[in-house]
């Protein structure tokens, strides 16, 4: 039997929020009065294997990337657990962690350290991510001046080169152009040959089949069905129609 990945056992994750206007919101800001809760994870199980990537779709709102986060220790779960078996490196956001006074170079020197990897091999691996997001020309520049499209090509390669054993990725695979997306998704594909695991959020369907060795479809924060990808798109093309009507 294949070792477990990612084991997500019952999780729920609840948040508060404030309907009223600003100076209701400050008059009660240290009350509890009027906040309503929003269950964002539903009592979600589910388990991923070692080497297996598995895509998440659902509705913007319906819990993807909340999922994502507290499987990467983000956010703590209300109930239930979720176990991770080896290194984690999430991509969640466009540039996480980055700062935007220092520029690409640092930035990523900086990444290195904080997981651990050896002085002696953080220039070269410079050097291969810089390639990677075709970033040569503004290796230099501050990340402030940075579009949100080259923030996420070196956010994107800065992960990849990071070699966790598990990575996590919301919406990554639009960024660039159609070449750079094609060469990610070799890159992904790369990953899966040395037995690396994935869990992607996206909203680009058609490259699921192709990608994925499971979906998962989250809906209002439940798992609605979790299995083969093409089945995964249909159930999920069928929420889009009855949401419609």
């Amino acid at each position: 039997m294949s070792q477990n990945a990612i084991t997500a056992k019952n999780v729920t994750k609840n948040f508060k929020i404030q309907k009223r206007s600003i100076f209701q919101i400050v008059k009660n800001l240290n009350s509890n009065q009027h906040k309503e809760t929003l269950t964002a994870l539903d009592d979600v199980s589910f388990q991923v294997q070692k080497g297996e990537i598995l895509g998440i779709i659902g509705f913007n709102g319906g819990g993807k990337t909340t999922l994502l986060r507290v499987i990467s220790g983000i956010y703590n779960p209300d109930f239930g657990e979720v176990q991770v078996n080896g290194t984690l490196a999430p991509l969640l956001q466009i540039g996480t962690g980055f700062q935007n006074e220092l520029n690409a170079n640092e930035n990523i020197m900086v990444t290195c350290m904080l997981f651990g990897i050896p002085k002696k091999k953080i220039n070269e691996k410079i050097n291969k991510i810089i390639k990677f997001a075709e970033l040569e020309q503004f290796s230099d520049m501050k990340l402030i001046h940075y579009s949100s499209g080259m923030r996420a090509r070196l956010g994107f390669s800065t992960a990849l080169e990071l070699d966790p054993d598990i990575l996590l990725v919301d919406e990554i695979l639009s960024v660039g152009d159609k070449a750079f997306q094609e060469k990610s998704l070799k890159a992904f594909l790369s990953f899966k040959d040395k037995e690396k695991t994935i869990l992607f959020a996206t909203h680009n369907l058609p490259i699921l089949p192709e990608l994925c060795d499971r979906v998962l479809l989250i809906h209002n924060g439940k798992v609605f069905y979790i299995g083969d990808p093409k089945e995964a798109i249909e159930k999920y093309q069928e929420l889009i129609i009855q949401n419609k009507k």
